[in-house]
């Protein structure tokens, strides 16, 4: 699957995944964190400020880590990675598009009422 098929893919059965009211609010704190991460990041590298750098990836590490906690609590658990390019793939995808699309298209929000009128 190329990258396009995986954001249409991660895009349609992200509703599906995302249903827990936990999991909701980890990534709408952690995600913005593992993309402020990134950025320094790449900045810190290009820079040669390996502490920076140290510490920036620890972040994105420990935002990833969260996430999974969140997805943890889902009751539709995430399909696994097939490797590791894949994982990389889905994983970034869901950093930098998937989630923040989700949150500015307002299904984020439409997602937490529905689980607040329940």
């Amino acid at each position: 699957m190329d990258i396009k098929e995986t954001i249409k893919w991660q895009w349609e059965g992200y509703l599906n995944y995302h249903q827990s009211r936990e999991n909701l609010f980890i990534h709408i704190v952690f995600v913005p964190i593992f993309i402020v991460s990134f950025v320094c990041l790449v900045l810190s590298i290009v820079w040669f400020n390996l502490v920076f750098a140290s510490i920036f990836l620890f972040a994105m590490m420990l935002s990833f880590g969260f996430q999974g906690v969140g997805h943890s609590k889902e009751t539709n658990p995430s399909e696994p990675f097939t490797g590791v390019k894949n994982a990389m793939v889905r994983i970034l995808a869901e950093q930098f598009y998937t989630f923040p699309k989700f949150v500015l298209s307002g299904k984020w929000y439409q997602a937490l009422r529905k689980l607040e009128q329940k």
